[in-house]
């Protein structure tokens, strides 16, 4: 469904009422396309401190793909080296560095400090690395323009293993994540021959790939070169295929719920799965006092417990291939709680506590990571069916002002998936604009 006051603030007249109003005036952002593959202009490298990264750093900036300067009128990004910050007075320097810069930067920006995971051993560190955390996300809320801010937090020596994100944060891919904390260990990346289709040669399986969020994903995928599997119920069979012919993919009709769901997933992919995406999911709102146990049921069935019986049973099998990639789909709900939807609030954290618990077992004992995407407000036929006022309310409530659209899910999925992306897991990386609630 059409923004229509993302249109209206476009306009001179628009932008002179809201402005007057104290409305907000959210930027249209830019997102990928083939005309657009990367940002309009160059990128600053500044630091924070004595950094002994800096070298190493510029080496995976300059292959990332925008140019890499100095100092820029306008510049498109800024990138941040704020790595080697170990006390109180040296976050002066993180002041210091973009104090002078932040306002020239474009519309549409790309703002990321790079930081080093908070010591149990030295609680100074700890305190100056965390309040980097802080400023990051409270920059977001202040930038505007349609510019996003990120932390990205680096192990000692894992500078390479940050290629793949710093690929993704600084381009248009990433226009509707702000805010974000990511930890990147110290795991080699695996090669990828063709940053064009990094998926080229792999197999993925996107549930619930009928339609919206799900059809995005396999689409993003398929883009990106991957073989895809779209799975969605036998109802949804129509559509499914629609999709699926349009990608060059294969149609699996199966509900997820089923008892035998893992070996038929299985048996559709004989050489196994290089990624397993779990997005689907279903909604069943009204609130705890009168709520039916079979509304209860039905979400934490379909959303959840489906996830945690193929997650395992597939693992087990062997089915998801070494070095393979596992996205489950959470929720803004699971983090922050919604009215009339406990059901589906449980089920979303739900999957966090999986993605955090499984992720370091599943790397240790099958070469596979565990990530997890939370949208907020995405523009979907389920979002357009929302009364107008709770609808718009929904857009504003974040740092860009507007809502986002399956794509940007989709884009965060296919990061996750990539193969350079080894040294991204356990992440929850929220794709909500950088929404006023939660954590």
């Amino acid at each position: 469904m059409a923004d229509r006051y993302l249109h209206l603030t476009g306009t001179a007249t628009g932008r002179f009422v809201t402005r007057r109003l104290g409305l907000p005036q959210p930027a249209r952002l830019r997102r990928w396309t083939l005309e657009t593959p990367t940002l309009p202009g160059p990128v600053i490298q500044l630091t924070a401190g004595d950094s002994t990264v800096t070298d190493e750093l510029a080496a995976v900036l300059a292959v990332c793909g925008p140019e890499v300067v100095a100092r820029a009128d306008r510049p498109a990004g800024i990138v941040l080296d704020a790595t080697a910050v170990g006390t109180a007075a040296g976050l002066g320097a993180v002041h210091a560095a973009l104090h002078p810069v932040v306002r020239s930067l474009a519309t549409g920006g790309r703002i990321v400090v790079l930081g080093t995971p908070p010591s149990p051993d030295d609680h100074h560190q700890a305190a100056a690395q965390q309040a980097l955390e802080g400023f990051v996300r409270s920059l977001g809320k202040e930038i505007g323009k349609g510019a996003t801010v990120q932390l990205v937090r680096i192990t000692p020596g894992a500078v390479a293993g940050a290629e793949s994100t710093l690929r993704f944060l600084l381009s248009p891919r990433s226009a509707y994540i702000s805010g974000q904390v990511i930890e990147v260990t110290d795991t080699a990346p695996d090669p990828v021959a063709d940053w064009a289709a990094p998926l080229t040669g792999r197999t993925a399986l996107v549930t619930g790939a009928a339609r919206g969020i799900g059809a995005s994903v396999a689409s993003v995928l398929a883009r990106d070169g991957a073989h895809v599997i779209c799975l969605d119920v036998p109802q949804a069979q129509e559509d499914l295929v629609r999709t699926a012919d349009r990608l060059g993919a294969t149609a699996l009709p199966l509900d997820i719920t089923a008892d035998d769901a893992a070996e038929r997933i299985a048996a559709a992919a004989p050489d196994g799965l290089d990624i397993l995406v779990h997005n689907a999911g279903i909604t069943r709102d009204r609130r705890l006092a009168n709520m039916p146990a079979d509304r209860w049921a039905s979400v934490i069935d379909v959303n959840l417990d489906s996830v945690l019986r193929t997650t395992d049973a597939l693992l087990k099998a062997g089915t998801v291939n070494r070095r393979g990639r596992i996205v489950a789909t959470a929720s803004i709900a699971g983090i922050a709680g919604n009215n009339g939807q406990t059901n589906y609030a449980a089920s979303k954290a739900g999957i966090i506590g999986l993605v955090r618990s499984l992720a370091p077992r599943a790397a240790a004992d099958h070469g596979v990571t565990v990530n997890a995407v939370a949208p907020g407000f995405i523009e979907t036929k389920m979002t357009a069916a929302v009364p107008l006022f709770i609808r718009e309310a929904g857009r504003r409530m974040n740092s860009l002002s507007q809502g986002g659209l399956p794509v940007d899910v989709a884009e965060t999925t296919a990061w996750f998936a990539q193969p350079a992306s080894s040294a991204v897991n356990g992440q929850i990386v929220r794709v909500c604009g950088q929404s006023l609630l939660g954590a």
